[in-house]
């Protein structure tokens, strides 16, 4: 058994500090403060101790395109557990149906292998094809489609049990029947890239939306006389996926969101250029510059994913938007885990869950990871 000792340990119930948790056979043993137990002591010097990042919206980082090849897609998933994240849910952006079945295909792979020195990949997120052309964003409009069950079948066949969320515009014609597949398939529907109304999206949330795509991006603005989607689903109480990288939304956005408790998901939404530096990059087939550490398609100037780490979006939840921690970890780990349906086993720092944690300094940066038990090698790969 090996013992952490002298942390500050964020739990669902409040800090421990100083805190000690056991670790034994890849899990959480034991939590508490004061006297540690018996077992090899680690003193993590007074640092924070957080349960491991869970980013449910990355598509690539460290230089590497999670849909360029299988071990561009490993690559990517390492480069985020080094800044924190210890399960990742791939994003796949609109492409033809033959490209994603091959993709999909590729992260099933990862999934059945289970973890490895790579990371922890939990499933696959389709962000499209299923979108509306109006709110597309970075999304490559060639390959959008109407809302279609028999291409959906397809993916899911394809995915072998691993998808497990779906974006999709609820305005556009069969969107709510294309829901219930969604939640048929065990995956989370999500709305995102829409021109959808309040109305229109308290519909499709009634058919059984839970998860709004990075919440106020690629969707209407909200007005007070015409609230849209973000309004919908902030009324709702939904869970909403946030970019916290001071570019996408506000700080006070993230605080707004995480005014109540639950709702405030983040994410990075990151592209290979997370890591890499400015330049050149390409997402779906679409050519992006980064440029001051925001990405952009060099066509229409939409924003094109980001260049974030869920560390930073942490970091930033306390420092720009005045979260607690606890709040900040909450969205980074618990609220995700709940989306994904796991937070019985991932999370949270309680005991009988898996041992995924990330030690922060004072300024709340990565010290040190460590999953499944173990501490990680190549902390913050270049």
């Amino acid at each position: 058994m090996t013992v952490l000792t002298n942390a500050r340990v964020v739990t669902p119930r409040g800090v421990l500090e100083p805190g000690w948790v056991s670790v034994a056979g890849g899990r959480i043993a034991d939590i508490g403060t004061g006297a540690a137990p018996a077992g090899a002591h680690d003193d993590l010097g007074g640092a924070w101790l957080l349960p491991g990042f869970i980013d449910l919206h990355v598509h690539g980082g460290g230089g590497h395109d999670a849909t360029a090849s299988p071990e561009d897609l490993a690559a990517a998933v390492a480069y985020h557990r080094s800044h924190g994240t210890t399960r990742t849910l791939v994003s796949l952006v609109t492409a033809p149906i033959e490209t994603l079945i091959r993709e999909l295909g590729w992260i099933a792979d990862l999934v059945e292998a289970g973890p490895s020195a790579a990371g922890h990949v939990v499933g696959a997120h389709l962000e499209g094809p299923f979108l509306s052309h109006t709110r597309c964003g970075a999304q490559n409009p060639a390959h959008l489609l109407p809302p279609d069950r028999a291409s959906f079948a397809a993916l899911v066949e394809a995915a072998r049990g691993t998808l497990r969320s779906v974006t999709i515009a609820p305005e556009l014609p069969g969107a709510l029947d294309l829901i219930a597949d969604i939640r048929d398939a065990g995956a989370v529907a999500a709305i995102g890239h829409t021109d959808a109304g309040y109305a229109q999206v308290r519909a499709a949330i009634d058919a059984g939306v839970t998860l709004a795509t990075h919440l106020f991006n690629a969707m209407p603005p909200m007005n007070h006389r015409a609230p849209g989607a973000a309004g919908a689903a902030l009324a709702a109480g939904i869970r909403c996926e946030v970019i916290n990288d001071g570019v996408h939304v506000h700080p006070a956005v993230t605080a707004l969101v995480a005014q109540v408790p639950g709702r405030l998901v983040l994410i990075t939404d990151a592209i290979e250029a997370a890591g890499a530096g400015d330049g050149d990059y390409v997402l779906g087939a679409q050519q992006v510059q980064v440029s001051d550490a925001q990405a952009r398609l060099t066509t229409t100037g939409s924003l094109a994913g980001s260049t974030l780490t869920m560390d930073d979006a942490v970091r930033r939840a306390v420092l720009d938007s005045g979260l607690s921690v606890e709040a900040a970890s909450a969205g980074a780990s618990g609220n995700p885990a709940r989306v994904l349906g796991t937070g019985d086993v991932c999370g949270s720092i309680t005991p009988g869950h898996d041992a995924d944690l990330v030690v922060l300094d004072a300024d709340l940066r990565v010290t040190r990871v460590m999953a499944a038990g173990g501490w990680c090698d190549a902390l913050r790969p270049t």
